[in-house]
């Protein structure tokens, strides 16, 4: 990239930059100069937007984070409606899309990361926490609903739902897996919690 030649969105195209290289090569590829060389910039762009590399990192880790928000908002809106089962299953199988699978081995790979998260986020791990808390707000809702048994610990069954799909996921280089493994996950966890269904 010449100098002097502005790159237009830097952050935005930083961050995607670094997501493809996330994607095509893994966590440990991730430096600042495979950002920059597949953003086409020079290096000097991205240290004159973060102050270091794990702060670009971190950054990168809470806007991936917050596009997940956005997208799991919509679970709670489906609470009294369709299966829950079928709720679960689809909110589940976005939230462990390719980008957030790789976000979560950046972050456990990389503990410079961690810390640094660790400042504006206390507890947990990014993606995987969040998920956790909106699944139980989902079940939480449908409790409240009538639709899963009073007694149903929603606290325990979100995380226990999120580490058994995440497993399924895992696997960086394998295909994801089928609808039917991760229904059967959520069937599982659920079965003795979900009323069955009004006929």
């Amino acid at each position: 990239m010449p100098t002097g030649v502005a790159l237009r969105d830097a952050r935005d195209q930083l961050f995607d930059a670094a997501e493809r290289v996330l994607l095509q090569d893994g966590p440990s590829a991730l430096t600042s100069r495979a950002v920059t060389t597949e953003a086409r910039c020079a290096k000097g762009v991205l240290h004159r937007h973060f102050t270091d590399f794990d702060a670009f990192l971190a950054e990168l880790v809470l806007d991936r984070v917050a596009r997940l928000d956005e997208r799991t908002a919509v679970l709670h809106e489906t609470a009294g409606a369709g299966s829950i089962v079928d709720n679960l299953t689809r909110a589940l199988r976005d939230a462990f899309g390719p980008v957030a699978v790789a976000i979560i081995s950046l972050v456990t790979s990389r503990d410079t990361l961690r810390a640094r998260l660790r400042r504006a986020r206390p507890t947990g791990v990014p993606i995987l926490t969040d998920a956790a808390a909106a699944i139980a707000s989902y079940l939480r809702a449908e409790r409240e609903l009538g639709r899963i048994t009073a007694d149903a610990d929603v606290d325990t069954l979100a995380p226990t739902l999120i580490g058994a799909v995440h497993m399924l996921f895992a696997d960086r280089q394998g295909a994801p897996p089928e609808v039917g493994a991760v229904r059967k996950v959520v069937t599982t966890v659920l079965s003795g919690v979900e009323k069955d269904p009004p006929h």
